[in-house]
């Protein structure tokens, strides 16, 4: 058994045995386990550094969905895919592959700080040398990506509207840009009617990784 193996197989084993202690602390929108969340973070961590996960639910009363990710980095797709190959079935919970696209799609997403509603952001969908590049657009768009939560928040919405597996393997990169005072002038559309146009346009790259500028 290769180490990669050994420690997906320890991660089931571990949240197995805990299972009913972490759904036991299940609150209104999410889990008031943060130690036992911290040990699965950890397990993860062994089997691939860039291995995330997060919780989901559709009703107060159906299953949780326990989704895996990787972050955006694609030579990690594999692990996630391999992490959720291996899951048990196991009452009360669900096990999934990365963020699905939602409908409706969010009108905004809430950082805590700040409210960032989708209408504020453009962008664009370039089919450029047989790639797809997507850009963003929008006011006082930041230096340094990390520092500012609109960027998060436009991830988040990009997941929505494509879903995150189709968005690293479809889009070849991802730039950020200040927004125009005409946004139209420049060709630009809002970031609500993205789906539409990479619907239209993906199945004419072959699937890549990501580069985010």
């Amino acid at each position: 058994m290769s180490n990669d193996s050994k420690h997906i197989e320890a991660f089931w084993q571990q949240l197995e045995q805990t299972l009913d202690q972490l759904l036991g602390t299940r609150g209104d929108m999410q889990f008031e386990a943060e130690s036992l969340l911290s040990a699965y973070r950890d397990s993860l961590q062994k089997i691939d550094r860039n291995l995330t996960f997060h919780f989901e639910r559709e009703t107060d009363e159906g299953p949780v969905d326990m989704v895996f990710g990787c972050d955006g980095y694609p030579e990690s797709i594999h692990a996630v895919l391999s992490v959720v190959g291996a899951a048990p079935e196991l009452s009360g919970i669900n096990f999934r592959a990365f963020n699905n696209r939602y409908d409706p799609v969010p009108a905004f997403v809430n950082m805590g700080e700040e409210l960032c509603e989708i209408d504020e952001f453009w962008c664009s969908l370039r089919l450029i040398g047989g790639k797809l590049q997507l850009a963003i657009y929008m006011t006082d768009a930041p230096d340094i990506l990390e520092m500012d939560p609109r960027v998060e928040a436009v991830m988040i919405l990009l997941d929505a509207l494509v879903g995150e597996y189709e968005l690293m393997t479809r889009i070849w990169s991802l730039d950020w840009y200040e927004l125009p005072a005409e946004p139209l002038d420049y060709g630009l559309m809002p970031l609500s009617e993205l789906r539409h146009a990479f619907d239209r346009m993906k199945d004419q790259v072959q699937p890549v990784g990501i580069t985010i500028h």
